[in-house]
């Protein structure tokens, strides 16, 4: 992951990069299944970076159990994420893109147990934790 345009790097350039999960996730907005993810356990200190350009996304510290099939964090890192809305899959929810590649993450739902009240519900190969590098 070096320093580069992440915005502007082609279709091809991502697939070489991203393994075929990944691709499917964070470029075509592909979702894993639910509790395959390597992330669910709360085991982790440091920071999750974005799998694809290796952005600090989230705290292991804002991750916490919603049993929920993916690994989830009640807040992001200041400025790691942009929100789009995504009415996919007749319902409309809030979709969580890297600010740095535009990789789709994941969702944010306003239903998170502690007091932010919300939960990113978040893909694992859309992230790498920082001692897995």
């Amino acid at each position: 992951m070096t320093d580069r345009d992440w915005k502007d790097l082609a279709d091809k350039e991502w697939r070489d990069e991203l393994s075929e999960e990944a691709y499917n996730v964070l470029r075509e907005q592909g979702t894993e299944r639910p509790f395959s993810g390597k992330y669910l356990s709360l085991d982790k200190q440091g920071n999750y970076l974005c799998a694809g350009c290796g952005q600090p996304i989230f705290a292991a510290d804002a991750q916490f159990e919603a049993h929920c099939g993916w690994p989830s964090f009640d807040r992001a890192i200041e400025g790691a994420v942009e929100y789009r809305k995504d009415s996919s899959h007749g319902m409309t929810r809030t979709e969580i893109l890297c600010s740095q590649c535009h990789g789709h993450l994941g969702h944010v739902f306003e239903d998170g147990p502690t007091d932010t009240g919300q939960r990113y519900c978040i893909n694992s190969v859309a992230m790498v934790h920082q001692d897995d590098l």
